[in-house]
């Protein structure tokens, strides 16, 4: 069979991406992978928006701006995402400062941080918010949000202003931008936070839900008079429990026994996912981030509590969708060099498609000003360039391969590997192969100072697939690539910059990169794709360009 795509188009890519002409390897050669007819057994299926955002709650008004200065950049952002994807991204407005907002009436601007270096320099732990911060709810036009409320702090004062925030809250929500309340953030962390526990060490699941019911309860009836549709059964509902994953402080199967959805207001099962910490001892890209079985083992606790919640009595009626209502690659905010790089988009893409074929159903991606491991950067500050980060090109992966949800719902399966470093998905629409993506993890540093020369060409790895009887004819190939999995900068997809620097975010084909690749499948049903280490590799069988790109 013919090479999927010529030595030449490899060097003109690697080129594009900012790098000298790049020997290539002649490919190793996987075993051949069988892909299905039809639809597999088992398959996940996305909900819409399927690619989300969470932010935290202090950084909100630096990402969206204000009525009188609203973010365009980020906005386009969400757009490029919207054209893959049929819907823009659902924005989770939360994090650990959700819990520490104290609302202000007579505050005249967004909000008022302070920091304490000793519990966190990356976001304040003392916030104060007025009304002007909602309205970063109205910069980005067709977007829907879930807002935070404040669980976390429960003194009198603290509670009062959680019930006086609600009308402010509620209005700014109105006319179709609302999609859910949430009610504290990682309340299975409140009696053992190492920034100081806020409740008592005996406080247990049905504590929780005690509180839970009371003050959702209060929130619905301090909404039923500035906002009574939004007050409506119908209409009041929540992310819940949005527990941290990683604690046993609460069992969340515990607390739905105990009547956590006692009140039928729970729209959407929710859990957080860190696959480490940024400070853990250990920690590299290969090995954390670049890494097909760490992202199986990090997801195994969120599936088997998917599956204790589903074999719970009938009488709790929870058919309701799990998702990730936050999630990224390190906690504690990420780690440089490591949850910035291109890696760590390869590594989004593989966790992603991984938790769309196990019926995780959406996944908020977590970010805040100055963070590592953020999408991008919304403003300038003394610590970070306001910029597209390389993880947005993750994102945009993703996007692309599942395609416009919305009209044409896929179904996703994991094609299984022998490697670890390598891992392939495949998507079906209306039953019939439509896509297949393949993400090499085999790390390839831009900065050894060897690469890109005769004696350390790039490896290529060819990858072979069986595929359904009866298809033939021309695939065609989108690429993700940078220099190598430590690049933070001249990552495309598809030959398309969204850096913020070329047009605010929009794409931007760059001169001299190759797009438009096809493959021929063979007479006997093969298909062969040679794909460098450390990039990713969409094939479609669906006819072309994906998104708006012509």
């Amino acid at each position: 069979m013919a090479r999927a795509y010529s030595l030449a188009i490899l060097l003109s890519a690697a080129t594009a991406c900012g790098a000298a002409a790049v020997p290539i390897q002649p490919p190793n050669q996987s075993s051949l992978i069988s892909v299905s007819a039809a639809t597999p057994s088992g398959a996940g299926v996305p909900l819409e928006a399927f690619v989300s955002y969470s932010i935290e709650f202090s950084s909100f008004p630096d990402f969206a701006g204000n009525l009188t200065s609203p973010n365009t950049f980020s906005n386009n952002l969400l757009n490029n995402l919207g054209k893959f994807a049929g819907t823009k991204p659902y924005i989770r407005v939360g994090g650990n400062t959700q819990d520490y907002a104290i609302f202000n009436s007579s505050l005249d601007v967004a909000s008022v941080g302070i920091f304490n270096t000793n519990l966190s320099s990356d976001y304040p732990t003392t916030l104060t918010i007025g009304p002007p911060y909602f309205e970063s709810y109205q910069t980005w036009p067709g977007t829907k949000f879930t807002h935070g409320f404040n669980l976390g702090r429960n003194s009198t004062a603290a509670r009062q202003a959680l019930i006086d925030s609600v009308p402010y809250a509620c209005k700014a929500l109105e006319g179709g931008t609302l999609l859910h309340w949430e009610l504290g953030n990682e309340p299975d962390l409140y009696k053992t936070s190492s920034q100081g526990p806020v409740r008592p060490p005996t406080w247990n699941e049905q504590d929780y839900v005690d509180e839970w019911l009371h003050w959702t309860r209060a929130i619905k009836a301090a909404m039923e008079g500035p906002c009574p549709n939004l007050a409506s059964n119908k209409s009041y509902k929540y992310y819940a429990p949005s527990f941290a994953g990683t604690s046993n402080s609460l069992d969340p199967v515990v607390t739905w026994e105990e009547g956590l959805d006692a009140d039928k207001d729970i729209a959407v099962i929710t859990s957080h996912n860190y696959i480490n910490g940024a400070a853990v001892p250990g920690v590299t890209l290969q090995g954390t981030l670049m890494n097909h079985t760490a992202n199986v083992v990090s997801i195994a606790k969120q599936l088997n509590e998917s599956r204790l919640l589903a074999a719970l009595p009938n009488s709790l009626d929870l058919d309701l969708p799990f998702i990730l209502g936050e999630t990224n690659s390190l906690y504690n905010e990420g780690r440089p060099g490591l949850s910035n790089t291109f890696g760590a988009a390869l590594w989004g893409v593989d966790f992603n498609l991984w938790c769309a074929t196990n019926s995780i159903r959406r996944v908020h991606m977590h970010q805040g000003t100055n963070y590592r491991y953020q999408s991008w950067q919304p403003i300038d500050t003394n610590i970070t360039s306001k910029g597209t980060k390389a993880p947005y090109y993750g994102n945009i992966g993703v996007a692309a391969f599942l395609g416009d949800i919305v009209s044409s719902p896929p179904s996703i399966v994991n094609l299984p590997l022998p490697s670890e470093l390598e891992s392939a998905y495949a998507a079906y629409v209306n039953g019939k192969l439509a896509r297949l993506m393949v993400v090499n993890l085999m790390e390839y540093n831009a900065t050894d100072g060897n690469n890109y020369t005769d004696d350390y060409p790039r490896p290529v790895e060819r990858y072979s697939f069986q595929l359904p009887p009866g298809t033939k004819g021309t695939v065609h190939l989108q690429r993700l690539m940078a220099n190598g999995s430590d690049a933070i900068t001249g990552i495309t997809y598809d030959g398309f910059s969204y850096n913020y620097e070329l047009d605010n975010g929009l794409p931007v084909l760059l001169h001299n990169t190759t797009r438009g690749e096809t493959a021929k499948v063979g007479e006997n049903g093969t298909l062969s794709v040679d794909v460098p280490r450390s990039s990713a590799v969409l094939i479609r069988f669906d006819g072309g360009a994906a998104g708006y790109y012509e």
